[in-house]
């Protein structure tokens, strides 16, 4: 059958779709990027904060109307499904089949016996987008048990990957021919401690070091997990880009403590001066939430302190999102919905003169780019990033022009001459 994929949310989820997507290739079926084409539409959907959730449900709404069309079959799967099933089979009677996250160690059976299918070659990994630069999910779920955080309600306990099993998919990646590993789990930084009574995540790169890519970054590390061992292996191992995912969430140690947070800001200025003392030309990415029960101004005040004396390379915020079953929810008081988005819009306002400043100092500098793709009006200009630029597209990119016809997943050496808030341009080196 014709199937069409919409995966929804963060690349963890990506990670599920492509799952899925073995399966189904493995039983014959093919994809489709058009829905109008489609036969079966199979969503992956989110369910991490109110905004998410609507969005998958816009799309499930969607995505039926196709039904007028050749659809025959739609399928919903992931976080929305795994938190509210039974509410989304009543009201949802245009979805066909609900698979909730429990149910992903049967998938295989459960697409099988749903399309009448059957699988006919050995499973093997598909990617979604590109294949130069792809996700390695090495656990799921999540223990941190954050106070806003609805995470371990949809993905239970934090379970790491068999570390011989993360082996044998990166090298299903490196015969793919990928050129950038990108490590993820809700807490990269914890691998191991639940299978091996210890943190692994050094001993993998050691091993992933070996392997032929280009690139390895690690995203999602949690600031009191990132050990000198840690930080000796990243500096060792010159494949691993210096490139530290960190959300921290507040600047206030009376929020931390609010929300759950392990650590302190002592700790994390800390971290961060360790890092900027061993790498060159660190890059140091976070994400804070403004807005959460109880936060005074002076809590305010002290992030966007915090944020002056560290300056971030890279800052992504957003306003506080109240999740039921959490244990943020009965919280007192909550912070008006209009002050929240004040601060979030002063926030970003100061990361943006930072940005702009960390940006202007790549001006002079020769950086390896990895591009992915060509502008359809000047075929001399493209589009790719550096190791300062993850793949999820809040990073921004670098921007070229080459006097030579340049294929996408090419490594090229790129002269930065400007920059703004999001990105850098220049001109190819040869």
């Amino acid at each position: 059958m014709k199937i069409g994929i919409v995966s929804l949310g963060c690349c963890k989820n990506l990670v599920d779709s492509q799952k899925a997507m073995s399966f189904l290739k493995a039983s014959g079926h093919t994809f489709v990027d058009n829905p109008r084409k489609a036969e079966v539409i199979v969503i992956n959907t989110c369910g991490f904060i109110n905004a998410a959730k609507q969005e998958s449900i816009d799309t499930i709404l969607q995505m039926a109307d196709y039904k007028d069309f050749n659809l025959k079959h739609l399928i919903v799967m992931g976080c929305l499904v795994q938190r509210y099933k039974e509410e989304l089979e009543k009201e949802l009677p245009e979805v066909d089949l609900f698979i909730p996250i429990d149910e992903y160690q049967n998938l295989e059976r459960i697409l099988n016996d749903f399309l009448d299918s059957q699988t006919i070659d050995a499973p093997k990994m598909v990617l979604a987008g590109n294949e130069y630069s792809a996700y390695l999910k090495i656990a799921d779920g999540c223990s941190n048990k954050c106070s806003y955080c609805a995470i371990p309600l949809i993905r239970k306990e934090y379970c790491s990957i068999e570390f011989e099993e993360i082996l044998r998919q990166a090298k299903e990646l490196e015969n793919i021919g990928v050129k950038e590993l990108n490590l993820i789990a809700q807490d990269t930084t914890r691998y191991g401690i639940d299978l091996y009574g210890r943190y692994r995540l050094a001993d993998l790169l050691y091993q992933l070091n070996r392997m032929n890519f280009t690139w390895i970054r690690i995203l999602y590390m949690y600031p009191d997990e990132i050990s000198d061992e840690l930080l000796q292996a990243m500096a060792v191992c010159e494949k691993v880009v210096p490139y530290f995912d960190i959300p921290v969430q507040h600047g206030s140690d009376r929020m931390l403590r609010l929300m759950n947070r392990r650590g302190s800001k002592a700790h994390i200025t800390e971290i961060v001066a360790k890092i900027r003392a061993r790498f060159k030309n660190p890059i140091l990415r976070t994400t804070m939430i403004v807005g959460f029960p109880k936060e005074t101004e002076a809590d305010f005040q002290l992030l966007l302190d915090f944020v002056k004396e560290i300056k971030w390379d890279k800052l992504g915020a957003f306003t506080y999102s109240l999740e039921e079953d959490t244990a943020s929810y009965d919280m007192e008081p909550k912070v008006e919905e209009k002050t929240a988005g004040e601060r979030l819009k002063q926030l970003m306002l100061l990361q943006a003169r930072i940005s702009q400043t960390k940006n202007e100092n790549f001006i002079g500098q020769t950086l390896k780019v990895l591009v992915e793709g060509r502008d359809s009006l000047d075929r001399s200009l493209y589009q790719g990033r550096s190791y300062a630029n993850a793949p999820d597209g809040i990073d921004g990119h670098v921007r070229f022009t080459s006097s030579r016809a340049i294929k996408v997943g090419e490594m090229v050496s790129v002269e930065i001459e400007s920059a703004n808030i999001h990105d850098l341009f220049g001109k190819e080196v040869i």
